[in-house]
């Protein structure tokens, strides 16, 4: 049986020290670029495997990074799910991801069975919860963690925060509305009170205040049943509101739907505004005008300042949001 090449292989073939080649396997900022190239170059040549367990049982770093997301079933989160893991790839970490299903007991038992097995930072975009001993352990951990999309934690020095910039989009949405000729315009979706949904709402009573409007808010699960029996429940009232700003897209979409449903047309007898900007909104019809996020490079930014944080200990800045903008499409103009 052949022998496995071995760590001491790779240095006899690069011309570097033991130690030299660990840092190369460890990512380390410490090496040379000349240096690490050859220590790579070497490996392939030798058909070196690292085995990552093994190291993590000598005291190693694991090269794991775990994404713990609240709802990876809205295409919101699994974009940005997936732009995070592409980055941390990249650069030879693993990723762990789980799925809270907005459930503050399994983000608890999903973050300390990552702790236990050695994940060596952590990027969360968190429940809602009461209870913040899960923060609490992991500040005693020392692992570093990023909160994104959703700050629970107003520690921002041992947990940064990084989001977009939801007032801004829904102040521009409201504005739009208003361009238009809307004159009763409501927001719909969200759970009433939580800061996302204060956040997303904010910039929408902005400007209802700013220009003396009644503000509307039809408040629950962002969902597209919630969207469509909106939509179905405010089709009988005659006063009905002529303007729309929905918390997701998911909710936009549900109520395209339950219009459809009653033969009021978006775009025509009632303008509707989305948010996220997912795939979908330019696909259906009528298409979704939307606030987009772009949360697919926001995931890469956030994942870049996690990596500067473990590789070069620059700690990202407490609170960071990212621009927004309106994109508009048919259901907010006539067609």
């Amino acid at each position: 049986m052949t022998k496995r090449p071995t760590i001491l292989d790779v240095a006899r073939h690069a011309g570097v020290s033991k130690s030299t080649v660990s840092l190369v396997l460890q990512n380390s900022p410490s090496v040379k670029n000349s240096t690490r190239i050859a220590v790579e170059e070497a490996m392939a040549k030798i058909g070196y495997v690292y085995n990552r367990s093994a190291a993590g049982l000598r005291g190693a770093s694991s090269g794991l990074i775990g994404l713990v997301i609240n709802d990876l079933r809205n295409p919101f989160f699994t974009e940005f799910a997936a732009s995070v893991q592409m980055t941390f790839a990249e650069k030879g970490f693993a990723t762990v991801v789980a799925n809270t299903d907005e459930d503050p007991t399994l983000q608890a038992n999903v973050i300390a069975s990552m702790i236990e097995h050695g994940v060596n930072a952590f990027v969360i975009s968190p429940t809602y919860a009461n209870d913040k001993t899960v923060f609490d352990r992991l500040e005693r951990s020392g692992i570093p963690t990023m909160q994104v999309l959703r700050q629970v934690d107003e520690r921002t020095d041992v947990f940064p925060f990084f989001s977009l910039d939801y007032q801004t989009g829904s102040r521009l949405a409201a504005r739009h509305l208003a361009e238009m000729g809307c004159e009763n315009i409501a927001f719909v979706g969200g759970l009433e009170d939580r800061p996302v949904t204060l956040e997303r709402v904010s910039g929408y009573d902005e400007l209802m205040e700013a220009e003396q409007r009644r503000k509307t808010y039809f408040y629950g699960r962002p969902s597209r049943a919630f969207g469509r029996n909106i939509a179905r429940r405010i089709a009988k009232d005659q006063n009905r509101p002529d303007g729309l700003i929905c918390f997701s897209d998911l909710v936009a979409l549900g109520m395209i739907s339950g219009f459809a449903e009653t033969g009021i047309q978006p775009g025509k007898d009632v303008r509707i505004i989305g948010f996220d900007d997912i795939e979908e909104s330019s696909l259906c019809y009528p298409r979704l005008s939307t606030i987009r996020c772009d949360v697919s490079s926001f995931g890469k930014s956030a994942a870049d300042a996690l990596l500067g944080w473990l590789e070069k200990g620059s700690k990202p800045e407490a609170v960071k949001r990212y621009p927004v903008e309106l994109i508009v499409r048919q259901s907010t103009l006539q067609f």
